[in-house]
């Protein structure tokens, strides 16, 4: 019997001819997926006293945060003595993401990469809300003493790697460094390593991945955000580029096509069984409230920690199927014994391999 694996080996070994073809996508994408990488995640050098160019390279760095599908659901506006960060309602994910709870976590996650960069270049960053935290933060800086820390050096580094790990525990050091970047105003993170507890999260992840397969619009959605062929990520610079959870990178019409096939409950719900008893733990972040300016300090939180994580070597992944199905959130939540507070994100960390990167859309496209 053909597994989904050979299968899709087997298919796109027989038809790779037709993905040498000439490409009728535009012949603006001059750069191989190879180059645009290694233009992308890199640190950058800023002349001393160029100051427009120093916010520019803040806000590249911001861009190479997580966000939800890979949408970089952001804008930013480059101010006298600060940088806005605003939301990007027309790269909202609805379906999955109805509230902006993902969408807020995102930006959180570029503010943090922003003060990160800024304090490596002399500039310290506070971050204020004006009438309302919908709008997003407004980051003032000042001149301050330079400080390059790990976190920083690791944003380069950092990747949401879906695949599996090394099932290897972490040591105790580690896990008190991974804890103590996780924590926040309001924000707190529940570290579970213990077998059993694992296992009753992945109950809860497969639940709730259950319901959202069988949901045909959160399918589409995500179908819509998923990259297949280098030449498509190159393209579109944003989405989940297929080889960087695992599997081939092939044309769109094959992907397309072998993503009908084979992204059902059954195989999926292996693969995060695969996932989480791979993995030396799962942390959780919960908060005291849900609100904008809240979910921005969960963001904060969880980049600190995908970035410490990053710098000690340690990969990580969201299996936020708990949170995103309301119908399972408040059992989630009893599980957990949070009383009023709310589970955030939930994140598998563990020792893996490195898998492709994903890209990101150039700076005009984003800058107001």
């Amino acid at each position: 019997m053909v597994t989904r694996r050979e299968f899709i080996v087997s298919t796109t070994a027989t038809i790779g001819g037709l993905a040498t073809l000439p490409s009728c996508a535009p012949e603006t994408i001059a750069d191989s997926y190879e180059n645009v990488v290694s233009s992308t995640w890199r640190h950058g050098v800023v002349s001393a006293g160029d100051k427009p160019a120093l916010l520019r390279e803040l806000v590249r760095y911001a861009t190479l945060a997580p966000s939800s599908h890979n949408s970089q659901c952001w804008k930013f506006r480059l101010e006298e003595g600060s940088i806005s960060i605003s939301p990007d309602l027309s790269r909202r994910c609805p379906v999955v993401d109805p509230e902006d709870h993902h969408l807020f976590v995102s930006i959180g996650c570029a503010t943090e990469n922003l003060l990160q960069a800024a304090l490596a270049n002399g500039l310290k960053g506070n971050v204020v809300f004006g009438d309302s935290a919908r709008n997003g933060p407004r980051i003032w800086l000042e001149p301050t003493k330079a400080v390059v820390t790990s976190l920083f050096n690791a944003i380069p580094e950092r990747q949401s790697t879906r695949a599996e790990y090394d099932s290897k525990p972490i040591s105790t050091s580690e896990l008190a460094l991974l804890e103590q970047a996780g924590q926040g105003n309001g924000v707190r993170i529940i570290l579970l390593t213990a077998h059993e507890a694992m296992e009753n999260v992945l109950e809860y992840v497969v639940q709730g991945n259950t319901a959202q397969i069988n949901d045909r619009a959160f399918v589409e959605e995500l179908k819509a955000w998923i990259r297949f062929s280098s030449r498509d990520a190159v393209w579109t610079g944003d989405g989940l580029y297929a080889a960087s959870s695992g599997n081939p990178s092939v044309p769109s019409w094959l992907g397309s096509l072998l993503f009908e096939l084979f992204f059902t409950p059954k195989s999926e719900n292996d693969k995060y069984a695969k996932y989480v008893r791979s993995s030396a733990g799962i942390a959780i972040f919960v908060s005291e409230a849900e609100t904008p300016a809240q979910w921005i300090e969960v963001g904060r939180c969880y980049e600190r920690f995908a970035l410490q994580s990053t710098a000690l070597g340690i990969r990580n992944a969201m299996l936020n199927q708990p949170v995103e199905v309301s119908a399972l959130r408040p059992q989630f939540s009893s599980f957990l014994g949070i009383g009023r507070r709310k589970p955030d994100l939930v994140v598998r960390f563990g020792r893996g391999p490195t898998l492709p990167s994903s890209l990101r859309r150039p700076l005009e496209a984003v800058l107001i």
